[in-house]
Order: structure tokens, then C-alpha cells, then sequence
């Protein structure tokens, strides 16, 4: 027991046992699709700058998902400044994760200007979000961090099926961001993620949508053998995730100075699902959940429930089909 809760606490520090780094692992990306969603700045946008500044053979299209076009310019600007070829490669993709009609039209584009898929990293997401719904009736945090991943998943299933057959190594991934934060979920009511949960405080809906990641990317890799889909915790990192409703809980300019200078910087907290999404492939065992970088066993007991696992698949599904998904 104690040996699990010291491996917990420091892989949260990213801490792990994996040192991947790489500016040395180098691994190659010649003529690979990748798709990461918010890549406009924070750890998506670490995450795109990195794997083009340090693949020796880079990717032949990164899909940039996010939902505002001017942003997405403005992160490929700023990476192109760094590494001139992104301005060849990335190509921006409109995709609001609080509307499923969005996911359907972003999936649409991709299939059809996409021949292949072969690594698609759900980065995006939303924390401490104030009392509300999506467009499509669920609970914020739920709507955007698991219904959006989820039909953009389901989506483009044939398109990443497909690469695995055209591929010679076979090693499809997807990759969902996740939190350490799931450990505070209660056991999902899937009857109240169709609704505000105003009686809930947000780290409560927070942790149940990280949760939910975690469950479906284990019941995608019981679906899906052939693909590796994984799922992590970044880290406590530095990125504009809680917005304006975190900063409530600074009171002053020091105690906002400690709590930046406490979080990791979005170039290392992206070593995690780096390594998830181009690390050796023997390494990164699909269904697994990871702390930084590469540390298994840090799930809590429901990420352990396959009954769970496949009430989640089943209720998901059938909640997507009513969006005609």
C-alpha cells in the first residue's frame, strides 16, 4: 500500500521511472496523420512543436483541432517561427467539443481529405467550468472531456482501422489526456451527466468526465485490439485549463506567483503522452492508464471495474446514436 501511494505521489511530480527525451529518442514519422485535438496552445501546442522540432523524418499532416480559427493561426505562426516546415504540415481543423453536430463535421473533413490516421492524441478539455450544459444537453465538463472524444473517436474508427492494414508496423494510437484528478470521482450517475449537476462542485464533474476518459479508452482497447489506446495524467501543469474560475481561488500576487511556479511547464508535461503516442511500442501497453512518464498502477479501484468499463461503452454508444452517431 505505501509503496503504491509513493509511486502515485511521484509520478504526479512526473517523477516516473521512463526518462524519455525526444531530442535523443527520435522517432520517425515519415508519411504518418496525426490528429490532436486542442493544439492551440498549452500542452497540445507543446506537444505539436516538440514532435516536429525533434523527428528526423516528420509527419506528413498534423490536424490542429480547436475551435477558433484565429487561434489556431496564431499557434501555427508561433510554431512555424520555431520550426519553419509546420507551416507545411499542420493544417487547422474547426472542432468545438461542446457540440456533436461539430465533431460530425470535423470528422467529415478529415475522412475526406485524410487517406490515413495513425495517431490521435484527445488533448483537449475543460476544468473547474461554471454550472451548465452543452449544446447537446450534458453536463459541461462530461459534454466536452468525454461525449466530444468519444464521437470524434467513433467517427473516425474506419479511417484509423484502415491505417492499421496499410501500415507495416501496425501501431495505430490513440492517445486521451486524462487527470490524477479522476481519483476524486464518485461512481458515475449517468442519469445526472444529462443535467447541470448544479448540486455538485466542479472538481466533482471534472473528476467524473477524467474518469470517463480513462474507462473508454480501456473498453476501445477490448473493442479494438488492433489499435493501442492509452490514457494518462500529464502532470500538474501550467496551462490556461480552469481559466477565469481557478483564478478566483488566488487571492494574491504571491500566492499566484507560488502556484505557477509549483506546476510543470507545458514543454515537459507533454513528455507523458509524447511517449504514449510515439514511444516504443512494446513499451506502451494498450488499455493502460499512465502517470509521468510511463507509470502504470495509479488508476483508482473503478478504473479496475470492467463491469463498469463496458456500462460506460454501452451507454455511451447508445447516447451517440441518438445524435445520429
Amino acid at each position: 500500500m505505501m509503496e503504491s501511494l509513493i509511486s502515485t505521489f511521484t509520478s504526479l511530480l512526473g517523477l516516473g521511472p521512463i526518462k524519455f527525451n525526444p531530442s535523443t529518442s527520435k522517432p520517425s514519422l515519415q508519411g504518418k496523420t496525426i490528429l490532436i485535438t486542442g493544439g492551440n496552445s498549452g500542452l497540445g501546442k507543446a506537444t505539436i512543436q516538440t514532435l516536429l522540432q525533434h523527428s528526423p523524418s516528420p509527419p506528413a499532416r498534423i490536424w490542429l483541432a480547436s475551435r477558433d480559427i484565429d487561434r489556431i493561426q496564431s499557434a501555427i505562426n508561433e510554431i512555424t517561427a520555431t520550426v519553419p516546415l509546420a507551416s507545411t504540415i499542420i493544417v487547422p481543423l474547426i472542432l468545438d467539443l461542446a457540440s456533436l453536430q461539430s465533431a460530425k463535421d470535423a470528422a467529415e473533413r478529415v475522412l475526406k481529405e485524410s487517406e490515413r490516421l495513425d495517431i490521435m492524441i484527445l488533448n483537449a478539455g475543460v476544468m473547474a467550468m461554471p454550472v451548465g450544459v452543452t449544446q447537446d444537453g450534458y453536463e459541461v465538463h462530461w459534454g466536452i472531456n468525454h461525449m466530444g472524444h468519444a464521437a470524434l473517436t467513433k467517427l473516425l474508427m474506419p479511417l484509423l482501422l484502415k491505417t492499421v492494414e496499410i501500415q507495416e508496423e501496425k501501431d495505430v494510437r490513440i492517445v486521451a489526456v486524462s487527470s490524477g484528478g479522476h481519483r476524486s470521482s464518485p461512481k458515475i450517475d449517468f442519469a445526472k451527466v444529462k443535467t447541470d449537476m448544479k448540486t455538485s462542485f466542479w472538481w466533482t464533474r471534472y473528476a467524473e468526465s477524467k474518469l470517463a476518459n480513462i474507462l473508454w479508452m480501456k473498453a476501445l482497447a477490448k473493442e479494438y485490439p488492433q489499435i493501442k489506446c492509452v490514457s494518462l495524467h500529464p502532470g500538474v501543469v501550467s496551462t490556461n485549463i480552469g481559466g477565469a474560475t481557478i483564478s478566483k481561488y488566488r487571492l494574491t500576487r504571491i500566492g499566484d506567483w507560488l502556484f505557477r511556479w509549483m506546476l510543470t511547464k507545458p514543454e515537459v508535461g507533454c513528455l507523458n503522452q509524447l511517449w504514449a503516442a510515439v514511444g516504443p511500442s512494446e513499451e506502451v501497453e494498450t488499455g493502460e492508464y499512465y502517470h509521468p512518464v510511463g507509470v502504470k498502477g495509479c488508476g483508482s479501484v473503478m478504473t479496475k471495474d470492467q463491469g463498469l468499463v463496458m456500462k460506460l461503452l454501452e451507454w455511451t454508444e447508445e447516447e451517440l446514436k441518438v445524435h445520429g452517431i
